[in-house]
């Protein structure tokens, strides 16, 4: 697979997002993409799958079966999680979703309609709708958020399985998860421009922040499974705790 001279811009007038991205790609490649917010890496992401066309350049010899899952799925449909994935397969000709749902560790999401997911439930989904074909190329836009830690830790796994039989992975990741891959190439937007580095930059720490949320008590159970599932720590505070928290605020 191979861009060569890609720009792209929304709109006749408008400026470039992406300019002059040139860069070739091989079988059994994993490539992390970061760069700061509005460089150009979901939209490099989406020109990539197909999504999107370039303005100028062109991409040859892409895998003919592409997998994207989406930094934010798409919830608001009318399915279930089961619903959905049959549906997905029947485009996809028939691939297996089943063997996900175990490994991705969502059996008790089955039932549950798209818009009532979580984002990291409903992402779980994207990546299910992303693998179940063998895709030849795997391309995953912040695929590590609000993810629960057994299936952060499981996609390096996967994404070493998807190339170690040919086929090419490529993230936007500011988390850093697929560090300590080896052969991991690193590529980072900068102002509209792709560039690729031997040294992988280091991992953005996020702002970290504590709030007290007060709820019926029948509700906490639930509250805190949702929490932890979206990868956040969470847990309850003793009576006395709050109440000093409260006179605090």
């Amino acid at each position: 697979m191979r861009l060569s001279k890609i720009s792209f811009r929304y709109r006749r007038r408008d400026p470039l997002v992406i300019e002059d991205a040139d860069a070739p790609l091989a079988p059994g490649d994993v490539i992390e993409l970061t760069g700061a917010n509005g460089a150009g890496k979901s939209t490099l992401l989406r020109l990539l799958a197909g999504l999107a066309r370039p303005t100028t350049g062109t991409i040859a010899d892409r895998p003919p079966v592409v997998g994207f899952a989406p930094d934010r799925f798409p919830a608001a449909q009318p399915f279930t999680v089961t619903a959905y994935l049959r549906h997905m397969s029947r485009v996809r000709g028939g691939a297996r979703w089943e063997p996900w749902i175990e490994r991705l560790n969502m059996g008790h999401l089955l039932g549950t309609p798209l818009g009532d997911l979580s984002k990291g439930s409903a992402h779980k989904v994207g990546l299910t709708q992303a693998l179940m074909a063998d895709p030849g190329l795997l391309i995953l836009d912040e695929p590590f958020a609000g993810l629960d830690a057994d299936t952060r830790e499981a996609l390096p796994a996967i994404a070493t399985e998807v190339a170690g039989r040919g086929g090419i992975v490529i993230a936007s990741d500011h988390q850093g998860g697929l560090r300590g891959l080896p052969g991991l190439r690193h590529w980072s937007m900068v102002d509209g421009h792709l560039k690729e580095s031997t040294v992988a930059p280091s991992p953005v720490a996020a702002a970290q922040a504590t709030v007290a949320v007060t709820l019926p008590a029948e509700e906490l159970p639930r509250f805190l499974a949702r929490m932890r599932e979206e990868g956040l720590r969470a847990h309850e505070i003793p009576p006395q705790a709050a109440r000093e928290t409260e006179e605090t605020a």
